[in-house]
């Protein structure tokens, strides 16, 4: 399906058909495959013939799954995992042995922070955190024993840009690799490989799924990178998506330009609506030219983002305030929905910080964080409005 356009890709690549023929792809509820021969299993387990030989290593539905989204990607190879963290972890963990070292943005979703923070230096691996837009920082970081380096861009939930392409280059030079979470951005707006990374990270969770159904992650990268260093942890330790949890997602990549673009479409109108109102100390939106990376969005992403970072005059109190006024709009740590949710970060998905280090991260106790749904924009935008009046 190289040569047709990205929308039909996401609605016929990687299909799998049964012998009987259906139309929509086929779920795969099963543990295990039988073979007609134990000279058939054992080349198999070998990797001498083609074929499934347990879920937990590879599944009919699981590998549609991942073909697609390696479509979708621009990537050679991907694995789907049971979670967003599991993939950020076996991708990281998979790079790296005790003795080593990485590199990575500050601004980190707090559990991606926790894992290069605090999990792999608990195995030997040292790490150093930089302000992601300094590109002297990450240079400056670099060590001998230094193998992977880790970002995410637009971040949560500040929405900082980092300059994929140049961070690559530098990780390049130090003999690194770049990990890059995209969550935000999404394929659709933005592509990390094509700008240099080595390994893509989604938590399919968010706008894959995109309707608050099911948990999944994804880890593209090379046919080399994928076989070599993610397979064989994801065999071995075994964080595998459920064949179930792999069909939603498929099925959802089908219409995931129409929503993100939709919900794109309207937080770009809200950013707008909002960004001067009397009660916000400011409002970043990727899309509009006052964000502070407004160069490097123009460079490396294609459209906005479906959040918004907002932040109210009065901190924590009246951030609450507005929150617990909203009428449409629901309190929920989860993004990328059909229904529009807003989470206050500071005490929920980075409640574990210091204030300090919040600050360090770009979340102020005013900051809430604004997921716009596929709700018409002039209900959002009322519900917000009279939010705000009660602050």
């Amino acid at each position: 399906m190289a040569d047709h356009h990205l929308e039909t890709r996401l609605v016929h690549d990687g299909i799998l058909r049964s012998p009987f023929g259906e139309t929509s792809e086929a779920l795969f509820l099963t543990q295990g495959f039988v073979y007609d021969t134990a000279e058939n299993a054992e080349a198999r387990f070998r990797n001498e013939e083609p074929g499934f030989s347990y879920t937990r290593y590879s599944n009919p539905t699981i590998a549609m799954f991942e073909d697609r989204m390696a479509s979708f990607e621009g990537a050679e190879a991907a694995r789907a995992t049971a979670t967003g963290m599991a993939a950020v972890t076996a991708a990281m963990v998979s790079q790296v042995k005790a003795g080593d070292h990485v590199v990575a943005a500050r601004a980190l979703f707090g559990s991606c922070r926790w894992v290069v923070e605090d999990f792999l230096p608990s195995f030997g691996v040292g790490c150093t955190l930089v302000d992601g837009t300094k590109l002297d920082e990450w240079r400056a970081a670099v060590r001998p024993e230094t193998k992977a380096f880790l970002l995410e861009t637009p971040s949560n939930p500040s929405l900082e840009i980092i300059d994929i392409a140049a961070v690559a280059e530098i990780a390049h030079a130090a003999g690194a690799t770049l990990t890059v979470d995209n969550v935000f951005a999404t394929p659709l707006f933005q592509k990390p490989i094509a700008l240099g990374a080595d390994c893509v990270v989604y938590s399919a969770t968010k706008h894959i799924d995109g309707q608050g159904r099911c948990l999944g992650g994804i880890i593209l990268s090379s046919t080399e990178f994928i076989e070599t260093k993610v397979q064989p942890f994801l065999r071995m330790t075994g964080p595998s998506i459920s064949p179930f949890n792999a069909w939603i997602m498929l099925k959802s990549l089908e219409t995931l330009p129409l929503r993100v673009e939709r919900q794109t479409r309207t937080a770009g109108h809200l950013a707008d609506a909002l960004a001067d109102h009397p009660k916000l100390a400011y409002l970043t939106y990727p899309g509009r030219k006052d964000h502070p990376q407004a160069d490097i969005i123009a460079r490396q992403m294609t459209g906005g983002s479906t959040l918004i970072a907002l932040v109210v005059k009065g901190g924590k109190a009246e951030a609450f305030r507005f929150m617990n006024a909203l009428e449409l709009i629901r309190i929920s740590n989860n993004l990328g929905d059909a229904k529009s949710l807003v989470t206050h970060p500071a005490t929920t998905t980075h409640q574990r910080f210091a204030p300090e280090l919040r600050a360090e991260m770009g979340i102020p106790d005013g900051l809430v964080r604004l997921s716009v749904g596929l709700e018409h924009q002039a209900d959002l935008l009322a519900d917000l409005e009279q939010a705000l009046g009660a602050v």
